[in-house]
C-alpha cells in the first residue's frame, strides 16, 4: 500500500509540473516558434510558411506587370518633379507640348527600370517554381525571354491599341485630333531605338544581379527567401470566413485607395476635359504620396487576412487589391461624363472613354505595383521571425 501511495504521489507531482500557473497543460516544444512566443497553432499565417514564397501563377506575366508598374512609378514621379521645376525651365502651362515631351523622355529613360525589375523578379521566384517536380533550371532559361518580351510590349500594346482605334475614328470623321503618320513613324523609331534597348539591357542586368541571401534568419532557405518552399503545395482551405476570401476584401481596398485621390482626380479631369489650366503640381505630388501610403496599408491588411485563412497566394491578391482602384476610376469617369461635362455624340464619347480607359489601366498597374511591393515587405518581415524545427 505504501509503495502504491508513493507512485500516486509521484504521478500527481508530474501532473503539477505539466501545468502552468493558470492550470493549463504545457505542450512540448512547438513545431513553429514565433518571436512573440506563440505556441503550436492548428491554423493561421504561420502554417503556410512553406508555401508563402512559392512562385505565383503566370510568373512571366507578374514580372512584366511589376516591371511596367515601376516604370510608371518613376515616370509619374519624374513628370511631376519636372512640372514643379517650372521656374527653372519655363512654366509648363505656357510652353505648348512641354509636358508631352517630358512624358515621352521619362518613358524612354525609365524603360531600363522596367527591364531590371522584371528580370530580377523572375530570377527571384523562378527557383521556387519547379520545386519537387524533377525539373531543372532550363525551364527558367527558356522562359526569361518571354518575360523580357512581355515587359517590352505590355505598356506600348495598351497605348497603341487604344490610340489606334481613336486615331482611326478621327481619320474617318475628318477631325483635327488624329495623329499624323509622320509623328507615328517618329514615335516608333524613338521606341525601337531607345526604349527597347534600354529595357533589354535592364532585363539582362536584373537577371544576372546578385540578390542578398536571407539565411541569417535561422530557417532553411530556398533561393533568397527567409523560409524554404515545400516540395508539395499545401491545399488552401475552402471553408473560410467572409474576411478570409480575397474577392470579398479586394473591392474595399480599392474603394479606400480611390477615396484618397478622388478630389484631386476631379481637378485633373477638369483640366483635361473642361480646358482648365492645372498648375498645383506640389499638391499633386502630395496626393501621389498619400495614394502610395493608403494602397500599402490596405493591401497589407488584405494580405494578412488571407494568410490567416491559410491562403498563401498573396502575389495576385496584392496586385488586385491595388489595381482595383482602376475600377472606381472608371465608375467615376462615367459620373463625370454624365454630370460634369456637356459632351455628346459618338466622337466625343469614344475619345473621352478611350483616354479614361488608358488612364485607369495605367493607374491600376501603378497602384498594383505599389501594393505588391508593400505586401512583399510585410510578408518577408513577419516570416523572417518564424523559426522551423
Amino acid at each position: 500500500i505504501g509503495s502504491n501511495l508513493d507512485v500516486e504521489e509521484a504521478y500527481s507531482d508530474d501532473e503539477e509540473e505539466m501545468l502552468d500557473e493558470n492550470g493549463k497543460p504545457l505542450m512540448d516544444e512547438p513545431l513553429i516558434k514565433g518571436s512573440g512566443g506563440a505556441g503550436n497553432e492548428d491554423s493561421g499565417w504561420k502554417q503556410v510558411h512553406g508555401d508563402v514564397f512559392r512562385a505565383p501563377a503566370f510568373l512571366p506575366v507578374v514580372a512584366a506587370i511589376i516591371g511596367t508598374g515601376w516604370q510608371l512609378i518613376v515616370l509619374t514621379l519624374g513628370v511631376i518633379l519636372f512640372a514643379l521645376a517650372g521656374p527653372i525651365h519655363g512654366e509648363v502651362h505656357e510652353d505648348r507640348g512641354e509636358m508631352q515631351h517630358a512624358v515621352l523622355y521619362c518613358y524612354c529613360l525609365s524603360s531600363v527600370v522596367a527591364g531590371y525589375i522584371s528580370g530580377s523578379y523572375f530570377k527571384l521566384y523562378n527557383s521556387t517554381k519547379n520545386i519537387g517536380r524533377g525539373k531543372t533550371s532550363t525551364t527558367g532559361s527558356s522562359t526569361w525571354q518571354l518575360t523580357m518580351f512581355l515587359t517590352v510590349m505590355l505598356l506600348p500594346s495598351l497605348c497603341v491599341s487604344i490610340l489606334s482605334v481613336l486615331n482611326g475614328i478621327a481619320l474617318v470623321y475628318g477631325t483635327v485630333n488624329y495623329i499624323p503618320f509622320v509623328v507615328i513613324v517618329k514615335l516608333f523609331f524613338i521606341w525601337i531605338l531607345l526604349s527597347v534597348p534600354l529595357c533589354v539591357v535592364g532585363t539582362l542586368a536584373g537577371r544576372h544581379a546578385k540578390i542578398q541571401n536571407s539565411s541569417s534568419s535561422g530557417c532553411l532557405t530556398s533561393s533568397e527567401f527567409p523560409c524554404r518552399v515545400n516540395a508539395i503545395a499545401r491545399p488552401i482551405p475552402e471553408d473560410v470566413p467572409f474576411h478570409g476570401k480575397p474577392m470579398n476584401l479586394i473591392p474595399f481596398a480599392g474603394l479606400l485607395s480611390f477615396g484618397s485621390i478622388f478630389i484631386e482626380l476631379y481637378y485633373v479631369l477638369t483640366s483635361l476635359w473642361n480646358y482648365k489650366v492645372y498648375h498645383v503640381y506640389g499638391f499633386l505630388l502630395a496626393v501621389y504620396g498619400i495614394l502610395a501610403i493608403v494602397v500599402s496599408m490596405t493591401t497589407i491588411i488584405v494580405v494578412y487576412f488571407c494568410l490567416n485563412a491559410e491562403n498563401y497566394l498573396w502575389q495576385w491578391t496584392a496586385l488586385a487589391s491595388g489595381g482595383s482602384t482602376a475600377g472606381y476610376v472608371i465608375l467615376y469617369s462615367i459620373y463625370y461624363f454624365l454630370f460634369k461635362t456637356s459632351m455628346s455624340g459618338f466622337i466625343q464619347t469614344m475619345f473621352y472613354f478611350g483616354y479614361m480607359s488608358l488612364i485607369a489601366l495605367t493607374l491600376g498597374i501603378l497602384s498594383g505595383t505599389i501594393a505588391h511591393f508593400s505586401a512583399s515587405k510585410f510578408v518577408r518581415t513577419i516570416f523572417r521571425n518564424v523559426k522551423v524545427d
